[in-house]
């Protein structure tokens, strides 16, 4: 599956850059070897890829997949800025991997994108030691913001403050007895604001979204070996053991005790 290949690859940058345009500006047909990830910051212009024009403007994100041919102009010269990343992606068995985003696709001017690459920008500039290994973590988190937006159809950015406490506190306490009453407390809310709050904010009922945090944690604890499927459902905050195998299965496609050693599901 292709987001599964995107999630363990590893992108090396080869170029990166705050383009301020002039009014000469343009890039030249090529084809490229590498991946170009430019947002739009301000002004226009018009790429040609693979001999098809794309008008793009403030806002919207170019994703030209490696081996394109590539060409551009300003629409607005002297006022056309953007950032733009050229990198590959190499999967775990070192093939290339591709960034599953649509060739052009509107986002609008999102703050933290934009603080994500002025960080870039400030690490590339400043070249202190480690700033390569900084570079490539801000930009590992621009591309899964952009996956969130484009590709995961969520906002995380935009979860209530309450709901990202709660999930914490969640997390913290799995093993736990969790009623919706005892967590809404935490966080001050009635149990019934609070549901209706994390599920518009989660798109899942907090029930649910509390099992499949543990059912993933259970499923971790099994892949170890250390523990057998009566202790892993206990600690995970199951009471019922065979509930929690019908639950796991349900989930997971396989009964708990069909975890093998490091294996994933």
């Amino acid at each position: 599956m292709q987001i599964d290949v995107f999630n363990s690859a590893t992108p090396q940058i080869q170029y990166f850059n705050n383009r301020f345009n002039t009014v000469e500006w343009c890039i030249e047909p090529d084809t490229i070897n590498f991946i170009d990830l430019t947002y739009v910051i301000r002004g226009s212009a018009t790429y040609i890829i693979d001999g098809i024009d794309h008008h793009v403007s403030e806002g919207d994100v170019l994703c030209i997949p490696r081996y394109s041919r590539r060409q551009a102009r300003s629409d607005d010269p002297g006022r056309f800025e953007c950032y733009a990343v050229n990198f590959v992606l190499t999967a775990t068995d070192g093939s290339d991997a591709m960034v599953p985003l649509p060739l052009v696709s509107h986002v609008g001017i999102q703050s933290e994108v934009v603080a994500l690459f002025k960080r870039i920008t400030e690490d590339h500039l400043s070249r202190k030691p480690g700033h390569v290994m900084r570079i490539k973590a801000w930009f590992m988190l621009i591309l899964q913001r952009l996956m969130e937006m484009l590709v995961y159809d969520i906002d995380t950015y935009r979860i209530d403050p309450r709901v990202k406490t709660a999930i914490r506190f969640i997390a913290d306490n799995l093993s736990q007895n969790l009623p919706i009453s005892k967590v809404a407390d935490e966080v001050s809310l009635s149990p019934v604001y609070f549901g209706a709050l994390f599920k518009k904010s989660t798109s899942l009922s907090y029930r649910d979204f509390l099992n499949k945090l543990r059912l993933n944690q259970a499923e971790d604890m099994l892949r170890t070996g250390k523990w057998n499927v009566s202790e892993v459902a206990q600690s995970c905050g199951f009471a019922d053991v065979f509930y929690f195998s019908r639950l796991f299965k349900k989930e997971k496609g396989i009964p708990p005790s069909h975890i093998k050693l490091g294996e994933t599901v």
